[in-house]
């Protein structure tokens, strides 16, 4: 092929891409046109790779043909296998990978260079190495969380800030020295091993109240550190790419920070999210069961929802644990069905990444019109008969409102406790991730209806609709 002609095709095809990728982000900050949003950013990076593939430094593509068939069939493995209640997993499997990508990018730059690196590509090298050794083993870190394999709580020791914050500074330092000698390969790899560190000393801390949060920093990370390999690599669409991967996930967690009521220094250095000595142990349902609580039957909650003519959904993380999306809807549609109006009220940090009940609903074909984000259905549960709370916790926690002591204090809340009646599936009395007890579950307006979501939900509807109760284990 023609070099003018591959050069404009390359050209082309990055800048179609990057539109693609404004567009597709714009798109996705919508429920209804998030859809269209992902197809777009698709079609951009499939121009992206095919403009990457005819550059002209490609010698040769037989590894690129073996990476392109071993990277899909594990893509394809973890898109079809991985179950939609996994994804804040697989997004943070999905960074951790990226991650490690550019770090060993950034060593190839390195070792193909050497001395005679100039000064620009050295610093884009060194944050590229950084950042992306950072958030490999941060999001490694993230993903043992959300999977259970790490404790859940925060993992703390002495003086761990002053630690992080010298680790961070000694890599920064690193690297401004690197720019100045880049002959001094033992400083390049010990920032390759400050960032791998750090990644793990920076997580660890955080409980999973403020995994959304952590989600949305990995997030930047990753798009930071790739902007980096595209200046080291000269390659526009990355910068580009990175740049607003790195920015909308700075933005997003931000926002989920302002949905806590909490700052990023709140999040990376206040260690919120443990389990309270007194929390009882998970088990089985009805442990450790407060006097004052009112526990109801399916029955008792099939009577209620008999005459409610206006109903708020309310998920958690709960219903995503017992996969209960589903069950969930067809209760929506069978009291619909009975003529009354169902609505579901969305919180932003509900569940382990943002937007996380938004994908699970959407899976279960929830109608994208029934689903409403904080802001523009909390002043409605005053006027609802019934609001349905199905796995959610710190999210409807009245502790929030009135404690000042307590660690959520000042989050915005789903005001779930104003609603005529509360009706909350759970499957204990057992706090959420920020480890306190819950005022709405002894409220007097509220029924506990423990057990498992997905059955209890299942059961419920079956009465709904008149037909006989199978009781829930």
């Amino acid at each position: 092929m023609n070099a003018e002609l591959n050069t404009t095709i390359i050209v082309v095809s990055y800048l179609a891409a990057s539109i693609l990728f404004i567009l597709g982000l714009q798109q996705m900050g919508k429920t209804e046109t998030a859809r269209r949003g992902i197809r777009l950013a698709e079609v951009g990076m499939f121009l992206a790779v095919i403009g990457t593939l005819l550059d002209h430094q490609i010698v040769s593509y037989h590894w690129i043909a073996i990476g392109i068939v071993v990277g899909s069939a594990i893509g394809t493995a973890m898109g079809l296998l991985i179950p939609m209640v996994k994804m804040p997993e697989r997004i943070a499997l999905s960074h951790a990978f990226g991650g490690l990508a550019v770090a060993l990018v950034g060593v190839s730059e390195y070792l193909k260079h050497g001395v005679h690196i100039d000064q620009l590509t050295m610093a884009a090298t060194g944050f590229e190495v950084f950042l992306g050794s950072l958030t490999f083993t941060g999001s490694l870190m993230a993903f043992g969380k959300l999977q259970g394999v790490l404790p859940g709580r925060p993992i703390t020791w002495p003086l761990q800030n002053v630690m992080n914050m010298v680790g961070v500074v000694a890599a920064v330092a690193g690297v401004l020295f690197m720019i100045n000698d880049p002959s001094q390969a033992v400083v390049f790899y010990a920032i390759l091993g400050a960032g791998t560190v750090l990644g793990i000393t920076l997580v660890l801390p955080i409980g999973g109240a403020d995994m959304p949060v952590v989600i949305c920093l990995l997030n930047a990370y990753a798009g930071l550190a790739a902007s980096a390999t595209g200046f080291a690599l000269g390659n526009n669409v990355l910068i580009i790419c990175g740049a607003l991967d790195g920015g909308s996930g700075i933005i997003l967690g931000l926002m989920m920070s302002k949905a806590m009521n909490r700052s990023f220094s709140n999040v990376l250095f206040g260690a919120v999210g443990g389990t309270t000595e007194a929390a009882p142990a998970a088990g089985a349902p009805g442990a450790g069961i407060p006097s004052s609580a009112n526990v109801g039957t399916i029955e008792d909650a099939a009577d209620v929802l008999s005459a409610a003519r206006s109903v708020i959904i309310v998920p958690g993380y709960g219903m995503a644990v017992s996969q209960a999306q589903h069950a969930v809807r067809d209760l929506a549609n069978a009291l619909i069905a009975n003529g009354a109006e169902v609505r579901y009220a969305i919180h932003p940090v509900a569940g382990r990444m943002p937007g996380h009940m938004n994908v699970l609903l959407a899976e279960a074909n929830v109608p994208y019109d029934q689903l409403f984000d904080l802001d523009s259905i909390n002043d409605d549960f005053a006027s609802t008969d019934v609001a349905i709370v199905v796995g959610a916790n710190d999210v409807v926690n009245p502790a929030a409102k009135t404690q000042t002591s307590s660690p959520i204090y000042g989050m915005p809340i789903l005001a779930v406790d104003q609603a005529r009646t509360a009706i909350v599936f759970k499957r204990s009395f057992n706090p959420g991730f920020a480890g306190i007890e819950n005022e709405l579950f002894t409220k007097s307006s509220t029924m506990m209806v423990l057990g498992d979501a997905k059955k209890s939900v299942a059961s419920l509807t079956q009465a709904v609709k008149g037909g006989e109760v199978k009781h829930a284990a």
